[in-house]
């Protein structure tokens, strides 16, 4: 049994799940990726609660239920980070840090630029050197999104409608269908994207935080391989979701991947 609180305060949208019967101190801050909200991760979220976890979601300002403070396309990941170090201070202890695509992003920006944590969770995450692959590769599959994205700074016309949206994201056996995840979807920035780039952006050498990197199988916004290789470069614990797409979290196999994650936090003497 858990209690769930969803409330926006200060302009941030937040959705938390405490359990009952507490078996964790360390709570667990969950950022989304790009175009998503705090509602992506509800699922996963009372299944942790469920073990006794406490989690805590939040939306980005101009996503998801929290309004605009800055116009989307003036966003950067610079601009994201802050929000989300707010949202790891407010806790007053270090949490576990499980982050979504960008979110994944972010996660490895704090870590280099912020400090270490207990333990982190990198779920299809942007690559550890680089987007410009996966970015390159949108150019031939969405020729007139990638030039739209262009001419109005923003990323949004890659998720124009539901097909753009359920080739981007999820499988046929997604539990979301491509049209109600495309209700879901909010518009999102041009610059975090070309940001997590060199000169911009260069992994960190060494991060002691242990990390879990979750790939799909079945992604094609980001390569299993590229994702191998960028694991590698952590050193992270590695697990690919067979058949999964970018969001694994909503996919048919959601239920035994979140168990195989808290099985790994237990195993790493998480308290």
């Amino acid at each position: 049994m858990f209690d769930v609180t969803h409330s926006i305060e200060n302009g941030i949208e937040r959705i938390v799940y405490r359990p009952r019967e507490r078996r964790f101190a360390t709570p667990l801050v969950l950022q989304h990726g790009m175009w998503h909200g705090a509602w992506c991760w509800q699922d996963w979220q009372a299944q942790l609660a469920e073990w006794g976890w406490e989690s805590h979601a939040h939306s980005l300002p101009g996503h998801a239920g929290s309004p605009v403070q800055r116009p989307i396309r003036w966003c950067t990941l610079g601009y994201y980070l802050a929000f989300l170090q707010a949202e790891m201070a407010q806790l007053g202890c270090r949490p576990v840090l499980m982050g979504h695509s960008m979110g994944g992003a972010l996660a490895q920006w704090y870590l280099k630029q912020v400090g270490d944590l207990p333990a982190a969770v990198l779920v299809a995450p942007w690559l550890s050197h680089s987007m410009m692959g996966p970015i390159l590769a949108t150019i031939p599959r969405d020729p007139a999104g990638f030039v739209r994205s262009l001419l109005n700074l923003t990323t949004t016309p890659l998720v124009r409608n539901p097909k753009r949206a359920a080739q981007m994201f999820i499988s046929d056996g997604a539990r979301l269908s491509p049209q109600a995840l495309y209700e879901k979807l909010g518009p999102e920035s041009l610059w975090v994207l070309l940001q997590y780039n060199p000169p911009f952006w260069r992994p960190a050498t060494a991060v002691d935080t242990p990390l879990l990197w979750l790939a799909g199988g079945g992604d094609t916004l980001i390569s299993e391989a590229a994702q191998r290789r960028s694991a590698a470069h952590y050193g992270a614990a590695y697990h690919v979701v067979p058949e999964a797409g970018h969001n694994i979290m909503l996919e048919r196999s959601a239920p035994a991947t979140i168990r195989r994650v808290h099985e790994w936090l237990v195993a790493q003497g998480i308290d």
